[in-house]
């Protein structure tokens, strides 16, 4: 199993990256909007996720002019719908294991699949 490696970055070096100030950075941790590791001492690790984040609450704050309030309520929706999209993709993958496994039991539905895809292209082919 291969072990993922993470670059962790300082409040110093992201404000620098970004052209903040690090109270910026502080206020948005305050906020929730971001939530950076933090080592033994408190000192506040960003990794590249929380970088891709900051640089997507950066563009709905400079250049969409969303308050911290809005881009709190995006940022839960931009989750769910992620979360959304995982679950139908689950859903997606056991519906086709379930059909592939009856395709291959049912002689009836092997015929109804052929037939459908012999007039599928049929019609495509007129077209």
């Amino acid at each position: 199993m291969k072990k993922e490696r993470y670059k962790f970055y300082t409040i110093g070096v992201v404000a620098t990256m970004y052209d903040i100030h690090p109270q910026t950075l502080r206020l948005y941790e305050k906020e929730g909007l971001l939530k950076p590791t933090r080592s033994k001492g408190r000192t506040r690790y960003y990794t590249d996720k929380d970088l891709e984040r900051l640089e997507f609450i950066l563009t709905l704050s400079r250049d969409l002019g969303v308050n911290l309030a809005g881009i709190d309520i995006i940022l839960q929706m931009k989750e769910q719908l992620e979360e959304m999209e995982a679950q139908i993709q689950k859903l997606i993958e056991f519906i086709q294991r379930e059909m592939a496994e009856s395709y291959q039991k049912d002689e009836g539905i092997k015929s109804i699949v052929l037939t459908e895809r012999k007039d599928i292209l049929k019609a495509v082919k007129k077209s």
